[in-house]
């Protein structure tokens, strides 16, 4: 099977990759193993936070050049801040697109509220995700009777520390009572199938009105709108105040709604998915990928002009731990690591952890490096690639999202066949 460019992964930075392609006339395959991370995600995408020695970035500008004098193998330093810019901002222009709704920009992060009632410095985040204001109105916060994933005393308490008027509450829905039975089921993506059903909604609506009424502002748990934002703009429309939804524990319906939208945007622009699938091996000639091999087609080799990695971190097996180093997974690319194993990490969990920071190394157009020399139609883009901590630097969508547009402009900048 022939292509134009083949991805390997198909989360955040593949699907950006890939529609970007397909806009530009690109015949374009995914191959994807199966769920990535952004399924696991909050829905949030954060740009820059803080330098990897700890300090809160001041502006994105000065960030950048701090990088690319003190540690030039960040993603943002290889490519500069006029390109991260730039790619950013193409960034929300596809999402919006892609059909999401999104609030922030490049030039106003925002202070998300976190299901735990901390908050968090973020780029873009769904419009329904709560953020921190000037105002301080007294809000509820809102659980459901036996849903474990989220805690509304947890979340209300910490958000009385920061000076919000924050109250727990519950609510009763019986309709739920077949997913109580068995704890397993009784999860937010299993709870939003049932609320997302048209039929289900006045259930919801009237469990929550007595609160809306006692309340300037409701957070519930985001436990429907797997497939757009329809009951949330329903129920804002007739509540007596305004409703807020935060994520739960993964997996996590604003990441999985994030990721089917992407998805069908791909295929409908003709893009080819490959689901369920992996590559196992390719042939690399003369510095070039020649072909793909897949553990579903593996009598059938894939070609493509150009080849994209995206297959993700250590959660997406796109980077292997063995004893003694680390290694990626399908080219056996350089990996940014440190030589003793004990250094990979600090005895405090909550400390940056230094393996977070493990990754391809690529040269200054992402090339991936293999025995230290450039293949130069393999780009590596996303959380596979190394020199930056997603976490304590607040970048990891940042940096899927930058490096994925980058990386097609760059391949349609070369044209057809």
């Amino acid at each position: 099977m022939k292509f134009d460019t083949v991805i390997i992964g198909g989360g955040l930075a593949g699907l950006l990759c890939g529609i970007r392609l397909l806009e530009n006339g690109q015949r374009c395959a995914i191959v994807s193993r199966g769920q990535s991370a952004l399924s696991f995600s909050s829905g949030s995408l954060d740009l820059l936070s803080h330098l990897p020695d700890g300090q809160p970035i001041a502006t994105l500008d000065s960030a950048i050049d701090q990088l690319q004098q003190n540690y030039p193998e960040h993603p943002y330093a290889l490519l500069g801040a006029e390109a991260v810019r730039h790619y950013a901002h193409q960034t929300q222009t596809l999402l919006a697109d892609c059909g999401l709704a999104l609030q922030g920009d490049i030039a106003t992060p925002h202070q998300r509220i976190t299901p735990l009632g901390t908050l968090r410095q973020a780029w873009l985040s769904p419009t329904e995700v709560p953020v921190k204001s000037a105002a301080n109105p007294r809000t509820g916060v809102v659980g459901i009777s036996g849903f474990l994933d989220f805690q509304p005393q947890l979340a209300a308490g910490a958000l009385r520390q920061r000076g919000i008027d924050a109250h727990a509450e519950e609510i009763e829905l019986p309709l739920l009572d077949p997913l109580r039975d068995n704890p397993s089921e009784f999860r937010a993506v299993n709870i939003a199938r049932l609320l997302d059903v048209p039929e289900h909604f006045d259930a919801l609506y009237e469990a929550l009105k007595p609160l809306s009424q006692q309340y300037a502002m409701l957070f519930l748990p985001a436990c429907f709108g797997l497939a757009d934002n329809r009951v949330f703009t329903q129920l804002n429309q007739q509540l007596a105040c305004p409703l807020h939804l935060l994520p739960t524990l993964p997996p996590s319906v604003p990441g999985m709604r994030m990721q089917s939208l992407l998805q069908q945007r791909f295929i409908r622009s003709g893009g080819s998915w490959m689901p369920g699938d992996e590559v196992l091996r390719a042939d690399i000639i003369n510095g070039q990928v020649m072909q793909l091999w897949t553990r579903k087609h593996e009598d059938i080799a894939l070609r493509a002009r150009h080849v994209v990695l995206a297959s993700g971190s250590f959660f997406s097996n796109g980077l292997i731990a063995g004893r003694d180093r680390v290694r990626e997974a399908v080219f056996d690319l350089d990996v940014l690591q440190s030589a003793e194993r004990e250094s990979w990490y600090r005895d405090n969990v909550f400390d940056s952890q230094p393996w977070q920071q493990f990754g391809v190394q690529t040269d200054g157009q992402l090339h991936g490096l293999r025995q230290g020399k450039p293949v130069s139609n393999l780009y590596v883009i996303g959380s596979v690639l190394g020199g930056f901590d997603p976490i304590a630097q607040g970048c990891g969508g940042g940096v899927c999202a930058v490096t994925a547009l980058y990386a097609a402009q760059q391949i349609c900048a070369q044209g057809g066949e």
